[in-house]
């Protein structure tokens, strides 16, 4: 079986085999030389695949993103134990500006718009982190364009006054341009509403299909995780508690049950419709 819980030894077979773009190692977090974030967790992301890291509020999955982008020292945090590694490199020796440039790139949460910034003006920074040239700026923006055609009609309204979907599509298409390989994405299901949610998701598939992006995101709505991710990887108070292949663990009914939900169980069934009314349930589980 591919899956562990809780005192797993090591990532399951399935987990490890196949090349890994991101490997985070047993590592531990703290904030201000006080505050224990993280104390265990792991995870890897094969080449090509979507990993979801699920958990309730507060059970760690902010601050291991942070840690995974090198950016906890802007909030007083640093990683005490363990190591991360993206693309064979010690994200720990890379600055965030640099990993950007070598391909792994954060949307995080609450969108981070510059609201006072037109659209394609938010969607141009993405291409200025990357060091893009005028050209490549000009094909990634009418590839976002195509991706998410309700940019382009909303390409010259200021960020600020758009929808809470239109900024999630801008700060995601700020993303793309900046041609990641790894796309890290922090509670894109946050405050949206649910058809909104599952345009975005659809899309998010579609980019792993169709271009191989690779995908982690870190989100609380369990059967969005299940339903879109290939691999499972469940926090609770700062560990990993349960990690898997999504179809191993939707086929695993007790610990599906136990650490997402009942209603996961039968959502995340590829052949369930998910009520657009917003009534699919989102499951968390203690802290």
């Amino acid at each position: 079986m591919t899956i562990y819980a809780a005192n797993k030894p090591q990532l399951p077979a399935a987990i490890t085999s196949g090349q890994a773009l991101l490997e985070v190692h047993d590592i531990a977090v703290v904030y201000d030389d006080a505050m224990q974030a993280i104390s265990d967790v792991s995870l890897r992301v094969p080449a090509g695949t979507i990993t979801s890291l699920v958990g309730a509020n507060g059970a760690g999955k902010t601050t291991t993103l942070r840690a995974i982008s090198n950016l906890l020292i802007a909030l007083r945090g640093r990683v005490t134990a363990g190591r991360i590694c993206f693309d064979g490199q010690d994200v720990a020796r890379l600055r965030p500006s640099q990993l950007v440039r070598q391909g792994l790139v954060q949307v995080l949460e609450g969108r981070h718009c510059f609201p006072h910034l037109t659209v394609e003006e938010n969607l141009l920074t993405g291409a200025t982190a990357r060091g893009s040239t005028p050209r490549e700026s000009r094909e990634d923006l009418q590839r976002v364009y195509r991706i998410f055609p309700r940019l382009r009609e909303r390409r010259s309204s200021r960020s600020g006054l758009t929808s809470g979907g239109e900024q999630q599509m801008v700060a995601i298409g700020r993303a793309l341009m900046t041609r990641p390989r790894l796309l890290i994405l922090d509670e894109p299901s946050m405050g949206l509403a649910p058809l909104v949610v599952r345009d975005i998701f659809e899309v998010l598939r579609a980019l792993n299909a169709k271009e191989g992006l690779s995908i982690l995101i870190a989100e609380q709505n369990s059967t969005l995780a299940l339903r879109y991710a290939d691999h499972i990887v469940v926090v609770e108070n700062g560990r990993d508690v349960l990690a898997g292949s999504a179809k191993d663990i939707r086929e695993n009914h007790n610990l599906e049950r136990f650490y997402l939900g009942e209603a996961a169980l039968t959502l995340a069934d590829p052949d369930t419709k998910i009520d657009p009314s917003g009534s699919a349930g989102i499951s968390t589980h203690g802290e």
